[in-house]
């Protein structure tokens, strides 16, 4: 009993630290909210996902796996074998669940945001832009500016945009994503 009890112990900490680094600073003033259809994704596609994400010198993982379809999101977060989020978003409405241990302050609209400037079209990312807001596309570069000051850097190693490694880097919330996707589709 008392093994279990510092595993379980042991998986609570390690949860905590790797959610705390994944988790948004409290909020800056013009966010961005970026919600787009999950049909103007313009495919569906399916992924097995490895995160690491890096935040004040602190290296946490997470494997995760995403679906998306013309009607639907769905993303599913894993650690230490157990499922610590679940995202759902059907164009209209973002609904999750969470571990309990998961930090408040990791937010479901967060995590959509980061997706969606991520494997989006450029052009539906600039129309649902908020006035101030840009984007550029440079082939396997995106840099996301808000008042001509860059944002967010993103990088891949391949294309389409979700195959091979994504290297997502906040600079406004100060944290660095990378995903490592491999497909489910034939």
């Amino acid at each position: 009993m008392h093994i279990r009890m510092m595993r379980v112990w042991g998986l609570n900490c390690c949860l905590v630290l790797l959610l705390t680094a994944c988790a948004s600073q409290p909020p800056l003033p013009a966010r961005l909210d970026l919600k787009l259809a999950p049909a103007e994704l313009g495919e569906s596609i399916s992924l097995q996902q490895h995160l690491i994400v890096e935040r004040n010198g602190r290296i946490d993982d997470l494997d995760a796996a995403l679906e998306v379809d013309a009607t639907q999101l769905q993303l599913v977060g894993i650690a230490f074998g157990q499922r610590v989020l679940s995202l759902n978003y059907d164009g209209k409405q973002v609904s999750s669940w969470r571990h309990v241990m998961l930090p408040k302050q990791v937010r479901a609209e967060d995590i959509l945001e980061d997706i969606q400037l991520t494997l989006w079209p450029i052009e539906s990312i600039r129309k649902a832009l908020p006035s101030g807001w840009t984007i550029e596309d440079n082939g396997l570069r995106r840099t996301l500016m808000m008042g001509g000051e860059v944002v967010c850097i993103i990088n891949y190693s391949a294309m389409p945009r979700w195959s091979g490694t994504v290297k997502l880097e906040n600079l406004r919330y100060h944290y660095s994503l990378i995903i490592q996707s491999v497909s489910n589709n034939p």
